[in-house]
């Protein structure tokens, strides 16, 4: 018998055969899960990036950070906190006695003079003419008193006494002459009118002789004390005139009443000044205004009900509103003895203790007053923010401390308020830059961008 090969089946072939639909579905699933996972990276990414630009948009554009101050507190307690204006103790608008124009100025706004430094100049040639003539009066006056208190020189008392001889002289001719007359009328050899010619020249003669005698007594006893006196009255008013006239030519320069700080200056040169009415379009009666910037107050109005907690030598502390960072030592130094009925309030006024160039006249402080002799307390470091950077959520007290360009929160235990700063009793070591402004909108972490 032959050996026949085994008979191969049908269904055994059909088992062997290789379903190509099902080899295309093998080779299909592995790219379908590696693009299915490189679409998974970028669609991660993309997100990645639009949280990144979500967090972006939400960066805080300006928030306004202040300095943690750290001081020293004598545990002094504050009875009472007010407003006010700094005012300088002595401030004066300098003016001229005299009305006159500017040709020269000596300071501008902000310059310091001391007391009796020239500032200004006004014209003065008419009054250095009228002191030349008042000079010129005063040596006429002189020298005639001079002369009266001289008396008669010898050559005057010669010549009077010269005067009084041939006075006499022809005294003794007139009656010599009357006499022979006399005694040849009685004779009948004269007219009666010959002899009354005679009589009329003897009393003639006589009357001279008289008033030469007089004259000579007056040139050797010399002036009256009338004339004198007289002569000495007119030398002390030209003396007087002269003094005026000096006066009002020192007038034309006009000087500092006091050191300080010109504040405004009101003229130019070429201007006019008085010392009359003014008005806005004519002359003017201040020049420049003076302040001692060394000796400064506080001046407030102090509420009717308040006023108990203020008291003479009361210490206090002034915090002026453009530079709420400084402060100051202050005392009270004045309580107005009348109320304003008005206002209800009591005018007081605080002496600044510490004044330096940052304190300036009508700027606005507040002032917090300490009880009463409390200066000798223990010391202890307090840190003060801004009332303004403190928060509460969730019952908690927080602040936001900048770092590294981002917010970060902060919590705090918070003291008592002063002048609008607050004590940070527990949080803070003093230093950290807080934001006082702009943070409502932020969150932990959040970038800022910081506005002194």
């Amino acid at each position: 018998m032959e050996d026949r090969p085994p008979r191969i089946r049908e269904e055994d072939l059909r088992a062997l055969r290789i379903d190509r639909e099902q080899e295309g579905t093998a080779r299909t699933r592995p790219r379908m899960w590696i693009w299915g996972g490189v679409g998974l990276i970028i669609a991660l990414g993309l997100s990645g990036f639009a949280f990144l630009r979500w967090r972006a948009g939400r960066e805080v554009e300006e928030v306004v950070v202040a300095e943690a101050v750290r001081r020293d507190d004598r545990g002094e307690r504050a009875v009472l906190t007010a407003g006010g204006y700094v005012i300088a103790r002595h401030q004066v608008e300098v003016g001229s006695k005299i009305t006159g124009r500017v040709i020269a100025l000596f300071v501008r706004e902000g310059d310091f003079v001391r007391e009796g430094q020239v500032i200004a100049q006004l014209e003065d040639s008419e009054i250095r003419a009228e002191l030349q003539r008042a000079e010129a009066t005063l040596a006429a006056a002189r020298a005639r008193l001079a002369e009266l208190e001289a008396g008669s020189r010898p050559q005057e008392i010669e010549r009077a006494q010269a005067e009084v001889a041939r006075t006499e002289a022809e005294l003794r001719n007139a009656e010599l002459n009357w006499r022979r007359l006399q005694q040849l009328a009685e004779r009948g050899v004269v007219e009666r009118q010959a002899l009354d010619d005679a009589r009329a020249r003897y009393e003639m003669a006589r009357a001279a002789h008289r008033a030469a005698q007089e004259s000579y007594e007056l040139v050797r006893i010399g002036p009256r004390p009338e004339h004198v006196a007289l002569a000495r009255a007119e030398v002390q008013q030209a003396e007087a005139a002269v003094r005026l006239a000096r006066a009002q030519l020192e007038h034309t320069l006009i000087r500092a009443p006091i050191s300080g700080t010109v504040l405004d200056r009101y003229v130019d040169v070429g201007e006019m000044v008085t010392i009359g009415f003014t008005s806005d379009r004519g002359a003017k009666q201040a020049l420049v205004s003076l302040a001692d910037l060394r000796d400064l107050q506080v001046e407030l109005d102090v509420s009717e009900a308040d006023i108990a907690r203020v008291e003479l030598g009361q210490s206090a502390q002034i915090v002026p509103d453009a530079y709420p960072q400084r402060r100051y030592r202050g005392v009270v130094e004045y309580i107005a003895p009348i109320a304003d009925r008005q206002k209800a309030t009591i005018r007081v006024k605080v002496k600044v203790l510490d004044p330096d160039e940052y304190l300036r006249p009508d700027m606005s402080a507040k002032v917090t007053f300490y009880e009463k002799g409390t200066d000798g307390r223990t010391t202890r470091p307090v840190v003060l923010v801004p009332q303004s950077a403190l928060f509460i959520r969730d019952g908690r007290t927080l602040i936001f401390v900048v770092r590294d360009g981002r917010a970060v929160l902060q919590s705090v235990t918070a003291g008592r308020e002063e002048g609008g700063y607050r004590e940070i009793l527990n949080g803070l070591q003093g230093g950290e830059r807080v934001i006082a402004r702009g943070w409502e909108k932020l969150n932990e972490g959040d970038r800022v961008n910081v506005r002194p």
